[in-house]
């Protein structure tokens, strides 16, 4: 039996999540402008919760839409403070937790500006909007303006009409959508699960005020994959091609202020091409592919998370490539979607995939390093048995959204265990769950940045003697 199903089911008989039904009418009053949780809405899990988990999200929500902005610093970095109270609560936290996690990220945030109501009034042309696009000051007149569209069509209409009704507007904006190291997708994936339109808004908006730098990468490789007629490989392989690329795998230097714009493309462009543009999805393979981007994408950050001599460590970057995830079942799921639209995002999905790693040196890829590794707790039972860990720490938010996405990836992918691409089976899911914790628990920086550049583990923690036991003797030899 799947461990996550199991604890599941252990999830669903605990006393405190009965909840009253008085609650589940105020479902309908979620809006552009209002975030409504209710108990039984608890995103791709299903789990059930209690009303006052329930009420205490949608307050801590709220306060959020309110009073921050989408970055709480002037170099970018994003608000992550709805990411982390969803993947709380739709894992079961209780509303103390909640509130403890809200107070831990609270104090850094910049208050939120206000909008201007003509500049509002003139984004509804298009042309005049793209003047704005890109620039950080309009992000409260983006929210605004989106806000009204979906009070004036829903939610569903205005994502159709902004990102998948395929004219130059939509196409637009999906490429922005994975700027940012993906944050207004997953952004946006939070307002689809939870079905919240003020979250599908901040998404939007914040689609809209990134920058538009992946243009050329998305439509060139999109272009040029019009002329492979073979069919795709498997992406396991195509990272492999990618480290074996002598170009490809040097590409990227810890000197470069933007790895994949300043060292794989400006180094390696030709080869990066003619390798993304291998990646072709038929429409009719859209459920299989979507579980092996995600099989993927968690098989090419858990096992970067292995070096010799130190503790285990998930790339920063490529974390976030696991944590987007979710947004692709959520939209598969949409039957208002155009399927192509679902392909085109997915293939653009797998491509960023392939030119991260290359942007992160290529880590080794070694499923040994798994296989071997012992976790902190030995006793290897389902994943949601270490979530008073997760619970507990004092995280901004990624920790808990990787344990989530990765969970949810094992019942994504599982339903293929005879396919020669999934790697990952039987007991080594649960082993990346409890990676995932002990990664965080263990010390020093909580993430490395650059996982395939020995450099980037110079101040991660080293491992004692006890450490050393967990993973394979002939590591050193196979990453070295």
């Amino acid at each position: 039996m799947n461990p996550l199903t199991c604890s599941l089911r252990l999830v669903r008989t605990s006393p405190r999540l009965h909840t009253p039904s008085t609650y589940r009418n105020l479902a309908s009053m979620a809006s552009a402008h209002t975030i409504q949780i209710t108990p039984e809405n608890t995103g791709l899990w299903k789990i059930s919760q209690d009303e006052t988990a329930a009420k205490k999200a949608s307050e801590l929500l709220q306060q959020d839409l309110e009073k921050h902005h989408v970055y709480f610093n002037d170099d970018g970095f994003h608000n992550h403070i709805s990411h982390h109270i969803l993947s709380l609560y739709g894992t079961g936290a209780s509303a103390e937790q909640l509130k403890k996690g809200y107070a831990e990220n609270v104090s850094y945030q910049r208050p939120a500006l206000k909008s201007h109501e003509k500049v509002v009034e003139e984004l509804k042309d298009w042309e005049t909007a793209k003047k704005r696009v890109g620039k950080e000051q309009y992000y409260p007149d983006f929210l605004a303006f989106f806000q009204s569209e979906i009070e004036r069509l829903g939610w569903e209409k205005v994502l159709y009409e902004y990102m998948f009704k395929g004219d130059d507007r939509c196409e637009d904006m999906l490429i922005r959508m994975l700027a940012g190291f993906l944050h207004p997708l997953i952004q946006l994936m939070y307002g689809v699960e939870w079905k919240q339109p003020a979250l599908v808004a901040m998404g939007l908006a914040q689609a809209a005020v990134h920058q538009d730098n992946l243009r050329k990468l998305l439509l060139a490789a999109e272009n040029a994959s019009e002329s492979v007629s073979e069919p795709m490989p498997s992406i396991a392989s195509l990272l492999k091609e990618v480290r074996s690329n002598e170009k490809l795998a040097n590409s990227a230097q810890m000197k470069d202020g933007n790895k994949i714009r300043d060292g794989v493309l400006a180094r390696a462009w030709d080869e990066t091409i003619a390798l993304t543009s291998r990646v072709k999805v038929k429409p009719e393979e859209l459920d299989e592919k979507t579980a092996e981007m995600y099989h993927a994408a968690i098989y090419e950050g858990t096992l970067a998370a292995f070096h010799p001599g130190k503790q285990p460590k998930f790339d920063f970057f490529l974390m976030h490539h696991i944590n987007v995830c979710p947004i692709f079942i959520a939209i598969n799921s949409q039957d208002w979607i155009p399927i192509e639209s679902k392909v085109r995002l997915l293939e653009w999905k797998i491509r960023m995939d392939l030119v991260q790693y290359a942007a992160r040196a290529c880590p080794p890829l070694s499923i040994d390093s798994l296989a071997h590794y012992v976790p902190k707790d030995k006793n290897l039972g389902p994943p949601n048995s270490q979530l008073p860990r997760l619970h507990a720490l004092e995280d901004d938010g990624h920790a808990i959204k990787l344990f989530r996405a990765v969970g949810l990836g094992q019942t994504v992918c599982e339903k293929y265990n005879d396919r020669d691409w999934m790697l990952i089976k039987g007991d080594l899911w649960p082993r990346i769950s409890h990676l995932v914790i002990d990664s965080v628990e263990s010390g020093g920086p909580r993430w490395v940045r650059g996982a395939g550049d020995p450099s980037a583990w110079a101040d991660m923690p080293d491992q004692t003697k006890t450490d050393a036991d967990r993973v394979l003797d002939k590591l050193e030899q196979v990453c070295l």
